[in-house]
């Protein structure tokens, strides 16, 4: 199911820094996906429904060439995605085979599809920069993906960067990296997350006028009652 346009709005104007501390207030502490850095700086802040995919390690009867032809492929998982969603893909922290390249990127920009975050590295980078679809990952590497994973299934739950995906999570990408939020939690994220960022940016301020940092940020009583009159 598609995200509703005003959670895309409102998520889009909060960092991932933010919502990790407001899933942390829910008690989630391990939401951030390791590795998953911006492959170009300029890349925006993005949001969508996790798309899963899973690899595993590589075995060499299954991680072959062929393999991309069968209807369990990568190929045949980027034709399943949906406009508006960001896909999650599961390499195990492998670092020396790419999963995808500008080919495959090419295709899922075509299709819509908002994003590619991965704890792995993708492969023909400057082509894969040449395509636009932003890249959240640990970097490139030539060889392609049979050489070190085995495509097993998309739309499952997964492991990312250490965090578990599951289908239709909600993702959020900005320049810290990949955070997710659990379906369960959205209303509440969406609903609590422009007030945290409207506070902190008054703190931010505070602190520019010269402001000590005890009993501002955190805010004791004094300062949230004038942080309240500020609204």
């Amino acid at each position: 199911m598609a995200l509703d346009a005003d959670v895309i709005h409102t998520l889009s104007n909060v960092t991932t820094a933010t919502i990790t501390t407001l899933l942390l207030k829910k008690g989630l502490r391990n939401v951030w996906m390791r590795g998953t850095r911006p492959l170009r700086p300029d890349q925006p802040r993005l949001v969508g429904r996790a798309f899963t995919l899973r690899f595993v390690p590589a075995r060499e009867d299954l991680a072959t060439p062929e393999s991309w032809s069968k209807p369990i492929s990568t190929r045949a998982a980027i034709e399943a995605m949906p406009a508006g969603c960001i896909a999650v893909a599961d390499a195990m922290g492998v670092t020396d085979a790419g999963i995808f390249g500008d080919i495959l990127c090419a295709r899922m920009q075509q299709r819509g599809v908002a994003a590619l975050v991965t704890d792995g590295v993708v492969r023909d980078v400057a082509g894969v920069l040449g395509t636009n679809l932003p890249v959240w990952c640990q970097g490139a590497a030539a060889p392609p993906s049979v050489a070190g994973l085995t495509f097993v299934n998309w739309q499952e739950p997964i492991g990312c960067g250490g965090v578990a995906v599951f289908p239709d999570d909600i993702v959020v990408v900005d320049s810290d990296g990949a955070v997710l939020i659990p379906a369960i939690l959205l209303e509440e994220i969406v609903a609590a997350a422009p007030e945290q960022e409207r506070m902190e940016n008054w703190i931010m301020q505070e602190v520019l006028n010269g402001a000590a940092l005890p009993g501002l940020y955190p805010p004791n009583a004094e300062n949230k009652a004038r942080y309240e009159a500020t609204k």
